[in-house]
């Protein structure tokens, strides 16, 4: 599966993506998956002969006490939901006949043959009706996820991303059901100050909420390189974000606020940490994995309003050799079927010893295998390893 939003460059994801722009509705697999049946022709075509023999023999049995046949009616109301609108039309057709056939056999006044076969036509042309419209409404709501979608990966860089101190590999997988639609969000940046790293996830669900990731993010590519402090680079976040929900209240929108790790690496050995009510990072080194304390969390960004305590950056050790894990809370509130929440501090310990992206790849894996392929929410994971010197990118001044 993908890890990123352009499948098509060289050493991305294999994935290919809608981006809404450019593709015919048929290439889009959200929307052909909407129009598409639930059952085979043969299937179908088989369970239609034998209910059409089953209610045409018991018709003959009960004779003029319980006319059977007309029931056969409300068969293409019930196709219309599990079939595509090729078979409801064959379906309705097929009944239609079936009945006009009954009616021209049986006893009865003329006007009594005109009201059934009016019925039967009415009853398969709703039937048919109902289709098309489960189907338009199916595909508008595929190609509105899809452009969801599509909008969460032009936000967020490709990845991997090789700068003058990381090597940053990445997994995100956004969810494709619109009221699930979430708004995590990562970056790297290389700055005159060392590179930062932000992993974040906006609260609440929904295009709103990528509209704040976008605010965070935006205002995170021009703090990380202006700002000279990790602490300088937050200030300017929560300001972005405050501004985001101002307009926001104004246009009707609830305020949202975002939960974000804030990192700064600059070759010394030591990571500089800004932990706004995110998850901590985990430390894979010498077939070992723990969890990193960062004893200075504070408030989530756009709520420092409510609190009297000042952000402050906080440092811990990375060995050449080992690797940063953070992720958003797709990966730690991902369920089972018993309801029980992904154990990632004894599952992560496993790939203490795999590089950056095994590390992912093994994630990626074992939470398609726990939670048996049902998410609930965006999954955006970063693996973070000093990069070695001949990988390293040749330092570029950057604008201020």
């Amino acid at each position: 599966m993908a890890r990123n939003p352009d499948a098509t460059a060289p050493g991305r994801g294999a994935e290919r993506v809608p981006d809404g722009s450019g593709l015919a509705a048929d290439s889009d697999p959200g929307v052909v998956a909407a129009s598409a049946g639930r059952i085979g022709n043969g299937p179908l075509l088989a369970g239609l002969a034998l209910l059409t023999a089953l209610v045409v023999f018991l018709d003959a049995t009960t004779g003029n006490d319980l006319r059977v046949v007309p029931l056969l009616v409300v068969v293409p109301a019930l196709a219309s939901v599990y079939c595509t609108l090729r078979q409801t039309i064959w379906v309705a057709v097929w009944i239609t006949i079936v009945v006009v056939g009954f009616r021209a056999g049986a006893d009865g006044t003329f006007w009594d043959f005109v009201f059934g076969i009016g019925f039967a036509v009415l009853a398969c042309a709703l039937g048919v009706a109902a289709c098309a419209a489960r189907i338009r409404h199916a595909t508008e709501m595929a190609r509105l996820r899809s452009a969801a979608v599509a909008l969460q990966r032009q936000i967020l860089r490709p990845l991997p991303v090789v700068t003058g101190h990381v090597l940053a590999h990445g997994l995100y997988e956004p969810i494709e059901e619109d009221r699930f639609v979430g708004g995590d969000i990562y970056e790297v940046v290389e700055s005159p100050h060392g590179t930062r790293v932000i992993i974040g996830d906006v609260q609440g669900k929904g295009i709103a909420a990528i509209g704040a990731g976008f605010a965070a993010i935006a205002a995170f590519r021009e703090a990380a390189i202006r700002e000279p402090t990790l602490t300088g680079v937050v200030e300017a976040l929560e300001a972005a974000v405050v501004r985001h929900n101002a307009f926001s209240a104004q246009t009707g929108e609830a305020e949202r606020f975002v939960t974000a790790l804030v990192l700064g690496f600059d070759g010394s050995g030591r990571v500089e940490a800004v932990n706004c009510g995110h998850l901590p990072p985990r430390l894979l080194h010498d077939g070992r994995a723990a969890a990193v304390t960062l004893r200075r969390t504070s408030v989530p960004l756009g709520l420092a309003g409510l609190s009297r305590e000042t952000r402050a950056a906080e440092s811990f050790g990375l060995p050449p050799d080992a690797t940063l894990l953070v992720v958003t809370d797709g990966v730690t509130e991902a369920r089972d079927v018993t309801g029980a929440f992904y154990p990632l501090d004894e599952r992560v310990g496993r790939w203490a010893g795999h590089g950056p992206q095994e590390l992912l790849d093994a994630l990626q894996a074992d939470l398609g295998d726990f939670s048996d392929g049902v998410r609930r929410d965006d999954i955006a994971a970063l693996a973070l390893r000093s990069a070695p010197a001949d990988d390293r990118l040749p330092r570029r001044p950057a604008a201020v």
